[in-house]
């Protein structure tokens, strides 16, 4: 059977199939989302309870407790990790990766409905839950600050504004605001003040309560017309307050500002963002899954001026990172590099075959496949990002070989005689078979990763699919649109004497025959030399293999890089503020830093008042002359000089676990590391755990 017959026969029913496929890939490449890896999801939940003023313990017992007991029956959970805070519980859920995270999301709120009985009556509102990606760090980073007005105010825009106006942008998947500071009114009472008067603190709650009510007010009517009473009972500010009226004493009324003090704050005091030592709310913005990361920074961008008019003058807006320069950046030098390698594979078929029509009938195969795998890839909503790119340029090796082989075959019976027609049909069905061998055998080398579990399954089954759908396209564009050409253009060669350039190459090909041919009967005289060598090899190779460090990914310079500070864990807010301070104020002064926006704090990043975090922006690689990991070292003597605290640097990769340095994190690297080395840490991790045991002993007795 000869697969190739009725497509040389048909040239023009051919060159139309051709052109349909080099438009469906055209077509769908400008659609394709950009991104620096896959996209791979994590079907991870996380939950948030809120309990203000409760401490870590309380959190811990009334409050994640109960829902760790329920979420422990989740199906498919691999992965429960809880952190009680002041006041706040934060539960990460990680299940299986073949589990749905739709089906997840519903187990997990019939969960939290279960617990619900067993939380704490005073819960301000039920624990919340967000499906979030773990490896997804934030695209765009805004610090929000002013000069003029006090935190708590600047929220009004940071959050109502601007973050809720930035959720709308299609392709954000959330906003989130590190440091938030939402208005809140602090009533500090006198304890003195409230005994001499026989007043309760549940009296001044209850007063409180009744005073801040906005309830229905009712109506007015008349014989012809009625009004609706419309008056609001909350108060708004520290001013309102002063004149709540607690209790009566004596026919007098015993007033807030008798018996305390009331300050307009925030609802989250000991929490807080710093922006070049300022006050700021910083704004994170993540992209959905699939979503085009620089299509989005775009969308963003664009939208920045109108927000930035819709609110005052003094509140400003300062990008700290854009992650769309370094993943535009990498793209780049991935397509130079798969134009390049193109290029390379077209100038070697032409330096071999030195002749024009066998150089271009290959090299149509190239860029068709190629633009044809773009198809592919939009249909199986996959992205350019460095993985299929690199995909690419490793196929391009490939798709070529199917049409030399072909183009080969076909230039036999030319020159033996045959006419192009007859020799391309003769030669399509000799060779056709073997086409299909050698597509199938090279298809088959990443079945191993199209079938691959697991994370790193997940990243690499789009590379694989990538090449994969590339070569098997190149086999049929060999099996039709190359022997179709060949009919049409290929023609004997008539013997006529080559110019220079073309003896020049035939001379330098025999040299390396005859070097070839030298070397070979070298090495059949030196049998025993030749396997020593080999097994010598094999040796070193394994040696080597042992030696070399091992790594999900190599190290990269996205020219972002993540801090973290742990001072004493009784440290006062106040003190951890100014320590946090300090440290920016270090990393600032080096001359590769564009940005630092530091937060401290019991929030959802941070476990307890005494760590900070620090997103640190590098500028431009052309405008420093080290990469991030040059700077990590040159910041680390200096960081170390600061009191009071220690400080751990990490340059952000693109794939991580939850982008920030988590004790998860130092967890996963422990379990990678051999016998050995663990038998090397444990005698310092029990040392340290009888340390802290007899600590806790001490202050017990005290």
């Amino acid at each position: 059977m000869n697969i190739s017959e009725n497509f040389i026969r048909r040239p023009i029913a051919t060159s139309l199939l051709m052109m349909g496929i080099l438009i469906f890939g055209v077509a769908s490449y400008p659609l394709l989302p950009v991104s620096s890896l896959p996209t791979v999801d994590f079907p991870t939940i996380s939950v948030t309870a809120q309990l203000p003023g409760a401490s870590p313990d309380t959190m811990a017992s009334s409050v994640a407790t109960p829902l760790e007991q329920q979420f422990a029956a989740v199906p498919g959970l691999a992965q429960m990790t809880s952190t009680s805070g002041l006041g706040s519980t934060s539960i990460t859920l990680q299940f299986d990766l073949n589990r749905s995270i739709d089906g997840a999301a519903q187990d997990v709120q019939t969960a939290i409905n279960a617990a619900g009985g067993l939380l704490p009556k005073d819960l301000p509102n039920p624990p919340t839950y967000k499906k979030t990606n773990p490896a997804d760090r934030a695209i765009l980073v805004y610090a929000v600050h002013s000069d003029a007005m006090p935190i708590y105010k600047v929220d009004d825009y940071a959050y109502t504004i601007i973050a809720q106006k930035l959720s709308t942008v299609t392709g954000v998947a959330q906003v989130n605001i590190a440091g938030q500071q939402q208005y809140a009114a602090h009533i500090q009472v006198n304890p003195g003040a409230l005994a001499s008067r026989g007043i309760g603190l549940e009296d001044v709650h209850n007063a409180l309560t009744a005073a801040t009510l906005d309830e229905a007010k009712g109506n007015l009517e008349g014989a012809n017309q009625q009004l609706a009473i419309d008056t609001n009972d909350q108060l708004f500010n520290a001013a309102s307050y002063a004149n709540v009226i607690v209790a009566y004493r004596n026919g007098s009324p015993v007033r807030l500002k008798d018996v305390g003090s009331i300050i307009d704050s925030s609802q989250a005091p000991r929490t807080g963002a710093w922006f070049h030592g300022q006050r700021a709310e910083v704004l994170l913005i993540q992209r959905q899954a699939g979503a085009n990361t620089v299509q989005v920074i775009k969308d963003i961008k664009a939208m920045m001026p109108t927000l930035r008019a819709s609110i005052p003058p003094s509140v400003k807006i300062d990008l700290v990172s854009d992650r769309s320069q370094t993943v535009s950046a990498s793209i780049s030098d991935v397509e130079f590099t798969l134009v390049l390698t193109i290029g390379l594979v077209v100038m070697v078929i032409f330096l071999f075959l030195r002749n024009f029509w066998a150089t271009v009938i290959p090299s149509v195969t190239v860029p068709l496949s190629l633009v044809a795998t773009f198809g592919v890839m939009y249909v199986m909503g996959y992205s350019l990002d460095n993985l299929s790119l690199m995909g690419l340029t490793v196929a391009v090796g490939f798709v070529v070989d199917d049409a030399i082989v072909m183009i080969e075959n076909i230039v036999r019976y030319i020159e033996e005689g045959e006419t192009p027609f007859d020799a391309a049909i003769k030669g399509a069905g000799q060779i056709g078979f073997t086409i299909i061998s050698i597509t199938i055998s090279l298809c088959a080398v990443f079945i191993p990763l199209l079938f691959m579990a697991g994370i790193v399954g997940r990243l690499f089954r789009e590379f694989a699919v990538v090449v994969t759908a590339a070569v098997m396209i190149s086999g049929f564009i060999s099996l039709t649109l190359t022997p179709m050409m060949c009919s049409l253009f290929l023609r004997a060669e008539e013997k006529k004497e080559h110019g220079r350039f073309y003896n020049a190459l035939e001379g330098f090909f025999d040299w390396l025959v005859n070097g070839y041919d030298r070397g070979l009967k070298w090495v059949f005289r030196h049998q025993f030399i030749t396997m020593l060598s080999t097994l010598a090899l094999i040796v070193l190779t394994v040696v080597l293999y042992v030696v070399v460090p091992k790594g999900f990914f190599p190290d990269q310079d996205t020219g972002f890089v993540f801090g973290q500070a742990e001072a004493r864990q009784d440290i006062s807010f106040e003190g951890m503020s100014k320590i946090t301070n300090k440290f920016a104020d270090v990393i600032n002064q080096d001359p590769a830093v564009a940005a630092v926006v530091a937060f401290a704090g019991a929030t959802g990043g941070n476990a307890s008042e005494n760590t900070a975090r620090f997103m640190i922006q590098l500028k431009d690689f052309s405008d420093r002359d080290v990469s991030a990991q040059e700077v990590i070292q040159r910041l680390r003597p200096k960081v170390a000089q600061v009191e009071g605290a220690k400080f751990y640097l990490q340059a952000a990769q693109d794939v991580t676990v939850g982008g920030r340095l988590t004790q998860t994190q130092y967890q996963y690297t422990l379990s990678d590391t051999d016998t050995e080395e663990l038998n090397q840490w444990a005698p310092k991790i029990q040392a340290g755990m009888q340390k802290l045991s007899q600590l806790q002993d001490v202050a017990t007795d005290q």
